[in-house]
């Protein structure tokens, strides 16, 4: 069955309002520097293009930024704090390598988080979301195919778990949700970087729109713990290949 155009048009617009990089829900009228260079290292280090292990040095950092050493120290604290970077001692500041024990602890605190906003949800079951997420769900389906969508597709998957967490209602939660993504989206990427990977997640995502159209918690809950399972077994993969202890 063809998609609705006006599903599609939902998903885009809220999907335009979920930014996936530190910050993107402060409530100040402005960053600090510290903040705005923390926002801006973070996006490379999501992106990949910094890469597990990479030297965060002061001075260069400094340097390229044009300020002190006090602000970028700062901004290293705080990425940090996000589990992007990690201060050792003698060595200085790197970025956090990916490691099996905390992709296991990421995936099953995400999931169990996602669980309450699905249950919020299947109550209310508002056309609005279940129309976002049929747009969703298309979108996923047009980046399957794609030997070069597997972070498109990632990233299509967090804006879903996050706009869902907007319509359960609770603050608190969205705030806990998209806190989270940052931190398990490179692991998505690595797990959903196969086409045989991405065929599989979105027939689950079907299912489970089917399934919250329905008011059927239970299932959704049942699908969500089963693709967040694929996932982290087959990032769970990749880390192993490359010689990461699981």
């Amino acid at each position: 069955m063809a998609t609705d155009p006006r599903d599609l048009d939902a998903f885009e617009q809220w999907a335009s309002k979920v930014e996936l990089r530190l910050f993107a829900d402060s409530s100040g009228p402005t960053l600090t520097v510290s903040e705005q260079i923390a926002a801006k290292v973070g996006d490379r280090i999501v992106a990949g293009s910094l890469a597990p292990g990479a030297r965060l040095g002061e001075q260069e950092l400094a340097d390229e930024f044009a300020t002190s050493r006090g602000p970028i120290r700062e901004a290293i604290r705080i990425l940090e704090r996000e589990g992007l970077a990690v201060v050792l001692p003698r060595r200085g500041a790197e970025v956090t390598s990916l490691s099996a024990a905390e992709l296991r602890d990421l995936f099953e605190v995400r999931a169990g988080l996602y669980e309450i906003v699905v249950r919020k949800l299947a109550e209310t079951r508002a056309p609005e979301l279940l129309a976002v997420m049929r747009g969703g769900v298309a979108r996923l389906e047009s980046l399957v195919e794609d030997p070069t969508g597997g972070d498109a597709y990632a990233e299509t998957v967090h804006r879903l778990m996050q706009i869902s967490a907007r319509f359960a209602g609770n603050e608190r939660l969205r705030r806990m949700m998209a806190a989270l993504s940052l931190q398990s989206l490179r692991y998505s990427k690595l797990g959903l970087a196969s086409v045989e990977r991405r065929r599989r997640s979105v027939r689950l995502w079907k299912q489970a729109t089917k399934a919250l159209e329905r008011g059927d918690a239970e299932q959704v809950m049942l699908l969500a713990r089963q693709r967040a399972q694929d996932s982290a077994e087959a990032a769970s993969r990749v880390l192993g290949d490359a010689g990461v202890p699981t």
